[in-house]
Protein backbone atom coordinates (compact mmCIF):
# COMPACT_ATOMS: atom_id res chain seq x y z
CA UNK A 1 0.00 0.00 0.00
CA UNK A 2 1.65 3.24 -0.65
CA UNK A 3 1.13 5.44 2.12
CA UNK A 4 2.67 8.75 -0.12
CA UNK A 5 0.16 11.45 -0.64
CA UNK A 6 -0.39 14.89 -3.24
CA UNK A 7 -1.16 16.72 -0.21
CA UNK A 8 0.51 19.64 1.08
CA UNK A 9 0.93 18.50 4.60
CA UNK A 10 0.51 22.15 6.01
CA UNK A 11 -2.44 23.13 3.98
CA UNK A 12 -4.41 19.89 4.76
CA UNK A 13 -3.40 20.59 8.46
CA UNK A 14 -5.43 24.10 8.05
CA UNK A 15 -7.99 22.12 6.16
CA UNK A 16 -8.17 19.72 9.40
CA UNK A 17 -8.36 22.56 11.53
CA UNK A 18 -11.54 23.68 10.10
CA UNK A 19 -13.54 21.26 11.88
CA UNK A 20 -13.75 22.62 16.02
CA UNK A 21 -12.68 20.50 18.97
CA UNK A 22 -12.26 21.12 22.35
CA UNK A 23 -8.87 21.23 24.20
CA UNK A 24 -8.35 18.46 26.41
CA UNK A 25 -4.88 17.89 29.03
CA UNK A 26 -4.88 13.53 29.19
CA UNK A 27 -2.95 12.64 32.15
CA UNK A 28 -0.81 9.68 33.13
CA UNK A 29 2.03 8.29 35.08
CA UNK A 30 5.09 7.05 33.59
CA UNK A 31 6.89 3.75 35.15
CA UNK A 32 9.08 5.65 37.74
CA UNK A 33 5.51 7.14 39.28
CA UNK A 34 6.52 10.83 37.45
CA UNK A 35 3.49 12.60 36.11
CA UNK A 36 2.82 13.51 32.51
CA UNK A 37 0.60 15.07 30.58
CA UNK A 38 -0.20 16.20 27.13
CA UNK A 39 -2.24 18.87 25.55
CA UNK A 40 -4.50 17.08 22.83
CA UNK A 41 -7.66 17.76 20.86
CA UNK A 42 -8.08 14.41 19.23
CA UNK A 43 -10.77 13.65 22.43
CA UNK A 44 -14.13 11.67 21.01
CA UNK A 45 -16.87 9.86 22.89
CA UNK A 46 -16.99 6.42 20.72
CA UNK A 47 -19.92 4.28 22.76
CA UNK A 48 -22.66 4.92 25.73
CA UNK A 49 -22.73 1.61 26.50
CA UNK A 50 -20.27 0.56 27.85
CA UNK A 51 -18.90 4.30 28.37
CA UNK A 52 -15.31 4.54 25.71
CA UNK A 53 -13.75 7.56 24.45
CA UNK A 54 -10.65 8.21 22.13
CA UNK A 55 -7.67 10.02 21.62
CA UNK A 56 -4.45 10.21 19.84
CA UNK A 57 -0.56 10.74 20.24
CA UNK A 58 1.81 11.39 17.64
CA UNK A 59 4.34 8.60 17.97
CA UNK A 60 7.10 11.50 18.16
CA UNK A 61 6.23 12.20 21.53
CA UNK A 62 8.80 11.48 24.13
CA UNK A 63 5.71 10.32 26.75
CA UNK A 64 4.16 7.55 24.51
CA UNK A 65 6.23 5.08 26.66
CA UNK A 66 4.41 6.56 29.70
CA UNK A 67 0.70 6.07 28.47
CA UNK A 68 1.79 2.56 27.00
CA UNK A 69 3.21 1.30 30.43
CA UNK A 70 0.70 2.96 32.80
CA UNK A 71 -2.30 1.36 30.94
CA UNK A 72 -4.49 4.01 32.22
CA UNK A 73 -5.20 7.85 31.47
CA UNK A 74 -7.68 10.89 32.32
CA UNK A 75 -8.91 12.84 30.23
CA UNK A 76 -9.19 16.64 31.40
CA UNK A 77 -11.57 18.40 28.96
CA UNK A 78 -10.43 22.23 29.78
CA UNK A 79 -13.02 25.24 30.41
CA UNK A 80 -12.05 28.66 28.82
CA UNK A 81 -9.88 29.85 31.66
CA UNK A 82 -7.59 27.22 31.40
CA UNK A 83 -6.19 28.20 28.41
CA UNK A 84 -2.76 28.73 30.06
CA UNK A 85 -2.89 25.08 31.10
CA UNK A 86 -3.01 24.25 27.38
CA UNK A 87 -0.25 26.30 26.72
CA UNK A 88 1.81 24.66 29.16
CA UNK A 89 1.21 20.89 29.16
CA UNK A 90 1.95 21.39 24.78
CA UNK A 91 5.41 22.93 25.96
CA UNK A 92 8.34 21.01 26.51
CA UNK A 93 9.02 22.12 30.15
CA UNK A 94 10.49 19.56 32.81
CA UNK A 95 7.22 19.37 35.52
CA UNK A 96 4.18 20.46 34.23
CA UNK A 97 2.29 19.90 36.85
CA UNK A 98 3.92 22.51 39.16
CA UNK A 99 1.82 25.30 39.78
CA UNK A 100 -1.37 23.32 39.07
CA UNK A 101 -4.19 22.55 40.95
CA UNK A 102 -5.17 18.67 40.21
CA UNK A 103 -5.54 15.85 42.32
CA UNK A 104 -5.18 12.22 42.43
CA UNK A 105 -7.41 9.73 40.70
CA UNK A 106 -7.77 6.05 40.41
CA UNK A 107 -4.29 4.31 40.68
CA UNK A 108 -2.64 8.08 41.14
CA UNK A 109 -3.34 9.47 37.84
CA UNK A 110 -3.43 12.84 37.97
CA UNK A 111 -6.41 15.04 37.32
CA UNK A 112 -6.87 18.45 36.86
CA UNK A 113 -9.05 20.95 39.24
CA UNK A 114 -11.80 23.55 37.60
CA UNK A 115 -11.91 20.97 34.34
CA UNK A 116 -15.43 21.75 32.36
CA UNK A 117 -15.51 17.17 32.83
CA UNK A 118 -13.07 14.50 33.34
CA UNK A 119 -12.71 10.50 32.90
CA UNK A 120 -10.78 8.58 34.26
CA UNK A 121 -10.18 6.01 32.13
CA UNK A 122 -8.35 2.22 31.33
CA UNK A 123 -6.66 1.28 28.07
CA UNK A 124 -8.79 -1.28 26.33
CA UNK A 125 -7.42 -0.98 22.94
CA UNK A 126 -4.35 0.22 21.58
CA UNK A 127 -4.03 1.02 17.80
CA UNK A 128 -1.18 2.05 15.39
CA UNK A 129 -2.56 4.30 12.79
CA UNK A 130 -0.79 6.63 10.57
CA UNK A 131 1.46 8.83 12.36
CA UNK A 132 -0.50 8.76 15.39
CA UNK A 133 -1.16 5.74 18.02
CA UNK A 134 -4.84 5.80 18.93
CA UNK A 135 -5.99 4.75 21.97
CA UNK A 136 -9.57 3.73 23.39
CA UNK A 137 -10.42 3.73 27.19
CA UNK A 138 -13.33 2.46 29.20
CA UNK A 139 -14.80 5.49 31.08
CA UNK A 140 -14.06 4.05 34.89
CA UNK A 141 -15.38 7.60 36.41
CA UNK A 142 -16.02 11.07 35.47
CA UNK A 143 -17.59 14.03 36.56
CA UNK A 144 -18.45 17.33 34.95
CA UNK A 145 -19.20 20.84 35.94
CA UNK A 146 -21.52 23.51 34.43
CA UNK A 147 -18.51 25.53 32.65
CA UNK A 148 -17.82 26.82 29.39
CA UNK A 149 -15.52 24.56 27.47
CA UNK A 150 -12.31 25.74 25.78
CA UNK A 151 -12.56 24.88 21.72
CA UNK A 152 -9.74 25.57 18.99
CA UNK A 153 -10.43 25.93 15.60
CA UNK A 154 -8.59 27.42 12.55
CA UNK A 155 -5.55 27.70 14.60
CA UNK A 156 -6.83 29.47 17.32
CA UNK A 157 -8.39 29.05 20.47
CA UNK A 158 -12.51 29.79 20.75
CA UNK A 159 -15.84 29.55 23.03
CA UNK A 160 -18.64 28.48 22.05
CA UNK A 161 -21.61 30.49 21.53
CA UNK A 162 -25.27 29.31 22.19
CA UNK A 163 -28.30 29.82 19.52
CA UNK A 164 -31.86 29.10 19.08
CA UNK A 165 -32.59 27.59 15.76
CA UNK A 166 -35.79 28.10 14.53
CA UNK A 167 -37.69 27.02 11.49
CA UNK A 168 -39.72 28.86 9.08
Amino acid sequence: MNTKHPFDRLDLRKAFGSFGTGVTIVTTKAFDNRLVGVTANSFSSVSLEPAIVLWSLQKTSPNLPAYDDCGRFVINVLSLSQIEHSKRFASPIPNKFEGVDHSLGIEGLPVLAGCAATFECRTIQRLDVGDHILYLGQVEAYQHQDQTALLYVQGRYAQSASTELHSA
